[in-house]
């Protein structure tokens, strides 16, 4: 019993480890008591904002409302909902960030309402003990307003997880992910013209992850265990990351364009900003809402030499596994289709029953969904021919059966030139004699696993002329 004991522990200590191991902050952070006030967190984009070249001359700049257009208010069957999916405050973000950037003198004008009544409380107070009234300085008037807000809100953009539970022991993790976008635009007061719009988005990313046991340890003892935590990163945090890092685009964007000008003395600093710009929007190009990026050029040809692994199952009760090697060639017709020539040896056998050698040749239609991506799933099925042989590679005997064969893979890209690919593919042979017996109603079959590098020649294009393009749009 107290083996029995030592080992449930150990196992729920292991699959805690496990899932803990990767947010052992947050666990090892829990609060256990009221916290005193502190001052803010800082995003990793306000750094960069201080970091920024100093400018020649400050602009000074207005904002009347930075709001939230999520279009979170909509009617419900109990009536109107007024509730919001972001904070309500996101001028005064938009205003700090101005400040952190040192390159924009803001000025208020949310609430000018109230600026304008306390200068009338102050001139009144001032005729009042005073002869003559002295005047009060005017209010600075902003060179460009900016304008623009929270424009979406996208909840569950991806959601999954993970568990293991074994005999009353097991863990589990989920997670969250949700997406804040915003849109800035800087606009000329003397002209009303539009000078630039930036765009940027924030991820939200929530987890939970919980590990436990329950089993009973002997008659009528019953042990129960959990722990865990669950993170969600603050909506207040992305939103200021997301409006941080569009005063930065829109001042980086604005240096580009000479609508306002840095210092003499920080023009190298200048330019190695605006060269990291524009790395980081080559970089967007490419990449999708959900963080995929396209970093390679789909090859037309691809050669694979790979060893395999045969698993019989048939007519024998007895399953055999026997390792094989072969060669394929894939030529592709677009970037997602194409045709592949597979040639591969092996064995069929059952353990002390049966060793057959065989050939076989197949002809499939393969399909990678994410051709430009270096993780690149695909699946293929066709027809082939499996045939039997005598000895060596070259002694093929008359036995030759039809077969249909289909099956999927992962390649992971190296480099423009080579790769890794693994796959596994279901092979049904047209016939019941495959192991030399007649037996029952379905047919002989096996499995292949196959492991191989993968050889990329020649390359579509199709990458190379997408970034020309987006590039040439954007210009």
């Amino acid at each position: 019993m107290i083996l029995f004991l030592k080992r449930a522990v150990l196992a729920l200590v292991s699959v805690t480890l496990v899932f803990l191991l990767e947010g052992c902050a947050s666990y090892f952070n829990q609060p256990t008591r009221p916290q005193k006030a502190r001052l803010g967190e800082e995003t990793t984009i306000t750094a960069e904002l201080r970091k920024l070249p100093l400018p020649r001359e400050k602009v000074v700049a207005a904002v009347y409302k930075f709001r939230d257009q999520t279009g979170q208010y909509r009617p419900s069957e109990t009536g109107a909902n007024w509730s919001t999916a972001v904070t309500q405050g996101a001028t005064n973000i938009l205003l700090k960030a101005l400040e952190e950037s040192n390159w924009f003198v803001p000025i208020e004008r949310e609430n000018v309402s109230n600026l304008l009544n306390e200068r009338k409380i102050v001139r009144s107070s001032m005729a009042q003990y005073k002869n003559e009234a002295e005047n009060l300085p005017p209010l600075l008037f902003a060179g460009i307003i900016l304008e623009g807000g929270i424009v979406s809100y996208d909840a569950n953009t991806i959601t999954g997880g993970a568990g293991l539970r074994y005999f009353g022991a097991g863990g589990s993790a989920q997670y969250r992910q949700d997406r804040v976008s915003v849109y800035l635009r800087a606009v000329a007061t003397k002209s009303g013209k539009i000078l630039k719009t930036v765009y940027t988005s924030k991820t939200l990313f929530s987890q939970t992850v919980s590990a436990g046991l329950f089993r009973y340890v002997r008659f009528k003892r019953l042990m129960e265990t959990e722990t865990g935590y669950s993170t969600t990163e603050p909506s207040q945090m992305a939103v200021t990351e997301a409006i941080e890092k569009a005063v930065h685009a829109m001042i980086l964007e604005g240096i580009r364009d000479n609508l306002w000008t840095v210092d003499d003395k920080q023009a190298k600093a200048a330019q190695d900003a605006l060269t990291a710009y524009d790395e980081e929007k080559r970089l967007m190009s490419d990449t999708d809402i959900y963080g995929g990026r396209d970093v390679i050029d789909p090859s037309r040809v691809t050669i694979q030499p790979y060893a395999s692994v045969l698993r019989y199952q048939g007519d024998y009760l007895t399953k055999g596994v026997r390792s094989g090697y072969g060669l394929l060639v894939e030529s592709y017709l677009t970037p997602n289709f194409g045709i592949q020539l597979n040639a591969g040896v092996g064995t069929l056998a059952s353990d002390m029953k049966f060793s057959q050698p065989i050939s076989t040749l197949d002809a499939n239609l393969i399909y990678r969904p994410q051709a430009f991506r270096r993780v690149t799933p695909m699946v293929f099925g066709g027809a082939g021919v499996v045939n039997f042989r005598n000895g060596d590679l070259w002694g093929l005997s008359n036995q030759r059966y039809w077969k249909l064969s289909g099956g999927a893979g992962l390649e992971y890209a190296l480099n423009n030139v080579l790769g890794i690919r693994a796959s596994v593919e279901y092979n049904q042979p047209l016939t019941d004699a495959l192991d030399g017996r007649v037996f029952g109603k379905y047919y002989d079959y096996y499995w292949k696993g196959s492991v191989g590098v993968s050889l990329y020649v020649g390359r579509s294009g199709r990458r190379a002329s997408s970034q020309k393009a987006k590039q040439a749009a954007v210009k």
